[in-house]
C-alpha cells in the first residue's frame, strides 16, 4: 500500500480507509490480530481485511457491512485527524493545476499542517518528483514525517523543522512551484523566490483574509513577479432528487390520434421529473488563492 501507488490487497501495515456510508469514513491501521469498532460491530484485521481485496465488502460483528477502500489522497482529506485548518478537494484541485504540477516536479511548501495538500502534491510529483516542506511547529512537523513513512512516501518528501520567514525553505534555485499557507505570506516571497528555479516558476498563496492578499500581492509585484492574480473557488453541490409537477387542466381532453395510445389516468394529475437544487445554506468562503509566476532570468 501507498498513497502513490495502487496495491490489490490489503497487507498487514496497511492504512485503509473504512466507508460506512455517505459522508463517513475512517481511516484504520491495519494490524494482524487488531480489532476497530464501528457503528455496524467489530471488523477483526487478521480474518476481515489481511488478504481481501481493496474495495471488498466487509460484514461486521452486528451483521452491517462496510467497504474498505484503498487510501487516497482524496480520501485521506477527508480522515485525516486534524492538527491545524486544512485545504479540501475544491481549493487542492485548483492548487494542483494552476502551479502546473507534473511527475517530476520539485515543489517547496509551507506550512505542512495536517498533510491534506501534502498528499496531493505527492500524488501529482511522483514518481520522480519532490517535495520540500517545512513546518515551524516541532510536533507538527514530527507527525507529518511520521505519516508520509506510515503511508510509504517518504522516499518523495523532505520535512524540515524551521520558520520559513525568517529562515527559507532550505532549498535554492531548484523549485518548480511554491505554495505558502502562513499567516504572513508576504514576508516568505523573497526566500520563495529564492527557492524557485532560474528560469521561472509558479507561487500560490493561501490565506483567508482580503488584507493578507493584498500584502502579498505588493511583496510579489515588488519582487518583480508576474501574471499576478487572485481566484477563490466556491462549491455549489446540487442534490438530484425527484419532484411531482402538477400537469396543467386545458378543459377536456381532445381524442388522441391512432397511433398514439391513451395515457394513464394517472399522468392527468401530475408528472414524476428527476431534478437538481442547490442548498439553501451553504459554506462558500475558504481563502484566496494567490497565484505569480517569476520571470525568466
Amino acid at each position: 500500500m501507498s498513497f502513490v501507488e495502487y496495491s490489490d490487497e490489503i497487507a498487514d501495515g496497511d492504512v485503509a480507509v473504512v466507508y460506512l456510508g455517505r459522508e463517513s469514513t475512517m481511516a484504520v491501521k491495519v494490524r494482524r490480530g487488531g480489532r476497530t469498532q464501528t457503528r455496524y460491530g467489530a471488523v477483526r484485521h487478521s480474518a476481515d481485511l489481511i488478504g481481501r481485496r481493496y474495495g471488498a465488502k466487509v460484514t461486521c460483528g452486528k451483521g452491517g457491512w462496510v467497504h474498505v477502500l484503498h487510501p487516497t489522497p482524496e480520501l485521506w482529506t477527508v480522515t485525516l485527524p486534524h492538527r491545524t485548518q486544512i485545504l479540501y478537494a475544491a481549493d487542492i484541485a485548483a492548487v494542483t493545476l494552476m502551479l502546473e504540477l507534473k511527475p517530476g516536479s520539485v515543489v517547496c511548501e509551507s506550512g505542512t499542517g495536517s498533510g491534506s495538500l501534502s498528499h496531493a502534491i505527492l500524488r501529482s510529483i511522483a514518481p520522480t518528483g519532490h517535495l520540500h516542506t517545512v513546518e515551524f511547529h516541532q510536533q507538527r512537523a514530527e507527525k507529518a514525517e511520521e505519516e508520509f513513512a506510515e503511508h510509504r512516501v517518504a522516499h518523495l518528501v523532505t520535512v524540515r523543522k524551521r520558520d520559513v520567514c525568517k529562515d527559507g525553505f532550505g532549498v535554492t534555485g531548484a523549485a518548480d512551484a511554491v505554495f505558502l499557507d502562513i499567516p504572513d505570506p508576504w514576508e516568505a516571497v523573497p526566500h520563495a523566490k529564492a527557492a524557485l528555479k532560474a528560469r521561472g516558476g509558479r507561487v500560490c498563496s493561501f490565506s483567508p483574509c482580503v488584507e493578507q492578499v493584498q500584502r502579498t500581492c505588493q511583496a510579489l509585484s515588488d519582487h518583480n513577479f508576474e501574471e499576478i492574480g487572485t481566484l477563490e473557488v466556491v462549491l455549489r453541490v446540487h442534490e438530484v432528487r425527484t419532484v411531482s409537477l402538477p400537469l396543467p387542466d386545458f378543459g377536456p381532453r381532445v381524442a388522441p390520434v391512432p397511433e398514439a395510445p391513451p395515457l394513464p389516468a394517472s399522468d392527468h394529475a401530475a408528472a414524476a421529473l428527476k431534478t437538481t437544487t442547490p442548498p439553501r445554506q451553504m459554506p462558500a468562503h475558504t481563502g484566496y488563492l494567490t497565484f505569480a509566476t517569476k520571470p525568466r532570468t
